[in-house]
């Protein structure tokens, strides 16, 4: 999975020895963006720890898997760890479902009319009417008519 977020705070390192020899852990803390933000804590393991090279309040791009493991006295206790194997600044990340956005200044397409948007009238287009013919008397008999006979 992969988040991007802002960096908040970057805890110590932590050390210890186990069965298979010295291990050490880092955690940090990001906070996303959008109306309700989260704040998530990532742990790294081992070498992969990278993350000191990134200033607090820059955003990062993280790779990340989430764990969950029952707790030692069984039960219903279950924790939950999220751990962190790639850290990057975001523009360096690929996206890999998202197109890519065009940068700020950059000349943008035009926009198309939506449907419903208002026309510009279409001139009103009527056919030329011949002129009347002065020698039909039945034309000029019905116009003065008061009977609907043709005749």
């Amino acid at each position: 999975m992969q988040l991007t977020a802002r960096l908040v705070q970057i805890l110590p390192v932590v050390t210890g020895q186990g069965a298979n020899g010295e291990w050490r852990r880092q955690e940090f803390i990001v906070e996303t963006d959008g109306q309700y933000p989260k704040k998530v804590c990532f742990g790294f393991f081992g070498d992969r720890i990278n993350v000191n090279q990134y200033p607090v309040g820059s955003m990062l791009a993280v790779d990340f898997d989430l764990e969950s493991r029952q707790g030692t006295q069984g039960g219903d206790r279950w924790f939950t760890s999220a751990r962190a194997w790639k850290v990057e600044p975001a523009g360096a990340a690929p996206q890999q479902f998202a197109p890519s956005a065009p940068s700020y200044g950059a000349p943008q397409p035009a926009a198309a009319p939506s449907y419903g948007a208002p026309q510009p009238a279409a001139p009103a287009y009527s056919a030329p009417q011949p002129a009347a013919d002065p020698l039909d008397q039945t034309a000029a008999a019905s116009e003065n008519s008061t009977d609907d006979l043709p005749f």
